[in-house]
């Protein structure tokens, strides 16, 4: 059996809940508020803030939030939110890289 080794956080004070982490740079949410806002109910509050996690965030800082399958569970609602870090998440995952723009548009777009 094999481990992986992980490289630690870029931060000790991303385990203090009381911390703004520095990839939410445009708002006043901490590590706390990140991790309700992961856990909501609403889906797209779920994928609008773990698709600002990966777009931001150094990835080694990511899996201390959400875990792989969290993300292709929720894959389709984050596309839109990870701007250019689209493919790459596609590549770590193993997943289709999603076209972009989308060749569909929602109802009334």
């Amino acid at each position: 059996m094999s481990t992986i080794a992980l490289l630690p956080p870029t931060s000790d004070m991303l385990f203090c809940e009381d911390t703004r982490p520095y990839f939410l740079w445009w708002t006043e949410a901490t590590v706390a508020d990140l991790k309700r806002k992961l856990e909501s109910t609403d889906e797209k509050e779920r994928a609008y803030w773990m698709g600002a996690l990966l777009r931001e965030a150094n990835s080694r800082d990511v899996w201390l939030f959400v875990s792989p399958a969290q993300i292709r569970e929720l894959w389709s609602e984050l596309v839109p939110f990870l701007g250019k870090a689209r493919s790459m998440w596609a590549y770590v995952l193993g997943l289709p890289e999603p076209r972009w723009p989308p060749s569909e548009l929602p109802d009334g777009g």
